[in-house]
C-alpha cells in the first residue's frame, strides 16, 4: 500500500472531494484506486477562520509499485509501514515461575496483557479496588469528603488515567508502532474506532471504566491472575537479585521477574524501594494550579467562526512561557469541557487533577498551569539532601492547600484578576468552580513558593496574548497541582530495562519516570513485558 501524508482539505469537504484529492495527488483515475483508509486526521487552526484538515492515508491501487517508483522523490508519498504488532516470543511449556506485575494502571495493564497474550500467565497485584468499586469510593469522596487512602483517583484498577481526560496521544518516539497496539486493544475493549485516526484521541472516564473491565477479562481468560486490595509492602532482594514480594497480608510470592508499574503517587512504595537499596534518583517535576475558563471563551479564541464545529469539538490549547526569573510555566493536562477533581490519596493533604467525559460537554475548560522545579529546589531532610525530598515538597504543598481550603478537602480558590492584583477573593464571577466537594475563596500566594507565584503571575498575561480571555478577571485558579509527574526515577538499564542495580526488577511507566500519560504508559508497559518475556525464556 501507499502512504500519503500532508493531504490538506477544507474543514467541510465531502467524501468525494477527499477521493478526488487522492486521485489528483497520485495522478490516477478512479478505476486505478481500489480503496483507501484514514490513518490519521488532524487540523491546522493557526488561522482560526480558515481551518483545514490534514490527512495521512493508506491507499491501495492497481499498481502500487509503479506509483512508488514514479514518486520516489516525493516526501509525502511513501510505502505504508507495517504497523501490525508482532510478539517477540512465547512462554515455554516448562516455565516454573510466573512474572509479577505491581500496579494496574495503563502501564501495568499492558504489561500484564502482553505477558498473558504470550502465554506467561502473570500475577497482577493492585493495592486498590476493581474499577467500579473504586469509582464508588472516588465519587463518594467528592460528595461526602470521606477519603479511602487505598481506593481513590490515584490508586485502583485503571490508575490515575481513569479519572482524567482520557487523552491517547503522546510525543514519545515510537518506531515499532507500540502505540498502535495500545489503540487497537482499546478499540477491541470498546473504545470508539475514531481513536485510531483522529490526531488527538481521547476517551473519558466512563468509557475507560468499561474498557478496563473488558481488558481485565481478557487477561484472566488467558490464564493471568489479577488480585485487588493487595498492597506490596516489601520486595525480597538477595545479592542484587529479586527473589519475590511480600504483601501487606504477610503472604510471600516467589518470583524473579517483577514489573514495577506503581504510578507517581505510591510514596510508601518509593520509600520501601529506597530502604531496600534499589537505585533511585530525584528528578524534576512541576507544581501549580488548575485554571478554569468558560469553554466558549477557549473555543472562540482557538476556532473563531468555526467554534462548535462537530469535527473540531471542544477546543484545547498548549502554552508555555519562559519567565524573567528563569522558570518555565506551561499548561499541562488540558481538559476541554471538563471538571477539576479532588485527587488526594493521603489524609490531610489536598491535590487537584482534571477530568473530562468523552462528550466534553461541561461548561468549563480547565488545565494545570504549572512551574518547572528541579531537585535543587527540594527541601533538605534532617539537614541533608535526599532523593525522596521531592515527595516531601509535594506533601508540604498539599498540606498547605488542605489548610487554606479549611482543612476539610474543600479546595482553596482565587479569581485570576485578584491573583494578578495580589488581593484575596471572596466569591466567584461568571466562571463557577467545578471542583467537588467544594471551594474556599482566599489568597493563593501562600500556597506555593514565591518563585512559582511570581512565575505564574508573569505567565498568565503572556498566555492572554496567545488566547484572548485567558487572563479574564473571573477565570478561576484552584490549588494545588503537584502530581504532574513522578518526583523520582527508578533508573533502569537501557537494554534489559531492569533496575541498574537490582536484577529482575523492571521499573515501568510514570511512577518510575518513564512515561507521562495513558498512551506513553501503555507503550512502556509493552516494552517491559517484552523485556521480561525474553529474560524468562533465556533463563528457562
Amino acid at each position: 500500500m501507499i502512504r500519503l501524508t500532508n493531504l490538506k482539505l477544507p474543514l467541510d469537504h465531502t467524501d468525494d472531494e477527499l477521493k478526488q484529492a487522492i486521485l489528483k495527488k497520485l495522478a490516477i483515475n478512479s478505476k486505478q484506486l481500489i480503496d483507501f483508509t484514514v490513518f490519521k486526521r488532524g487540523y491546522d487552526a493557526r488561522q482560526k477562520n480558515n481551518i483545514y484538515l490534514i490527512y495521512t492515508l493508506d491507499v491501495n491501487t492497481t499498481d502500487d509499485q509503479a506509483l512508488l517508483s514514479k514518486f520516489a522523490k516525493e516526501q509525502h508519498i511513501k510505502p505504508s509501514p507495517d504497523t501490525q504488532y508482532q510478539f517477540v516470543t512465547q512462554a515455554p511449556k516448562n516455565i516454573t515461575q510466573r512474572p509479577v506485575v505491581i500496579g494496574m494502571g495503563p502501564c501495568g495493564l499492558f504489561t500484564g496483557l502482553i505477558l498473558a497474550q504470550m502465554g506467561f500467565k502473570p500475577i497482577i497485584l493492585e493495592r486498590g479496588k476493581e474499577v467500579r468499586e473504586r469509582t464508588k469510593d472516588t465519587f463518594g469522596f467528592w460528595r461526602k469528603k470521606i477519603l479511602n487512602t487505598e481506593s481513590n483517583v490515584q490508586f485502583g484498577e485503571g490508575g490515575a488515567g481513569t479519572f482524567s481526560d482520557g487523552k491517547l496521544y503522546s510525543q514519545v518516539k515510537d518506531p515499532k508502532h507500540y502505540g498502535r497496539k495500545v489503540l487497537t486493544e482499546f478499540v477491541s475493549a470498546g473504545a470508539p474506532e475514531e481513536i485510531m485516526y483522529v490526531s488527538k484521541p481521547h476517551i473519558g472516564t466512563f468509557k475507560l471504566v468499561t474498557m478496563v473491565e473488558k481488558m481485565r477479562q481478557t487477561i484472566t481468560e488467558l490464564g493471568g491472575e489479577i488480585r485487588f486490595e493487595q498492597r506490596v509492602d516489601d520486595i525480597k532482594i538477595n545479592d542484587g537479585k529479586v527473589q519475590g514480594v511480600t504483601l501487606a497480608t504477610g503472604e510471600f510470592i516467589e518470583t524473579n521477574h517483577v514489573a514495577l508499574a506503581i504510578g507517581h503517587s505510591a510514596r510508601d512504595t518509593f520509600k520501601m524501594l529506597y530502604d531496600n537499596g534499589v537505585y533511585i534518583k530525584a528528578k524534576p517535576f512541576s507544581v501549580g494550579f488548575r485554571i478554569e475558563h468558560e469553554q466558549a471563551v477557549i473555543d472562540e479564541a482557538r476556532f473563531g467562526k468555526n467554534a462548535g464545529h462537530p469535527i473540531l469539538g471542544a477546543a484545547d490549547y498548549k502554552l508555555v512561557h519562559h519567565c524573567k526569573n528563569g522558570r518555565s510555566v506551561y499548561s499541562f493536562c488540558m481538559c476541554p469541557g471538563g471538571t477539576v477533581v479532588a485527587a488526594a490519596s493521603e489524609e490531610g493533604r489536598l491535590v487537584t487533577n482534571g477530568m473530562s467525559q468523552y462528550s466534553r460537554h461541561e461548561r468549563n475548560a480547565n488545565s494545570a498551569i504549572v512551574v518547572g522545579i528541579s531537585p535543587e529546589d527540594f527541601p533538605l531532610i534532617s539537614g541533608k539532601e535526599n532523593v525522596l525530598a521531592g515527595i516531601e515538597l509535594q506533601r508540604q504543598l498539599e498540606e498547605n492547600a488542605f489548610k487554606l481550603g479549611g482543612s476539610s478537602y474543600d479546595a482553596p480558590v482565587q479569581l485570576v484578576g485578584d491573583f494578578l492584583a495580589k488581593r484575596p477573593s471572596g466569591e466567584h464571577g461568571e466562571v463557577i468552580p467545578s471542583y467537588k466537594p467544594g471551594v474556599t475563596y482566599c489568597d493563593l500566594s501562600e500556597s506555593l513558593p514565591q518563585y512559582a507565584i511570581d512565575a505564574i503571575r508573569e505567565a498568565i498575561p503572556a498566555f492572554d496574548r496567545k488566547i484572548k480571555g485567558f487572563a479574564k478577571a473571573d477565570a478561576t485558579l484552584t490549588a494545588v497541582e503537584t502530581r504532574t509527574s513522578s518526583p523520582i526515577q527508578i533508573t533502569r538499564d537501557k537494554e534489559s530495562l531492569q533496575s541498574i542495580n537490582t536484577q529482575g526488577l523492571y521499573p515501568a511507566g510514570e511512577g518510575a519516570g518513564y512515561a507521562g500519560g495513558i498512551l506513553s504508559a501503555g507503550i512502556d508497559g509493552i516494552k517491559v513485558a517484552e523485556a521480561m518475556a525474553k529474560s524468562i525464556v533465556d533463563n528457562s
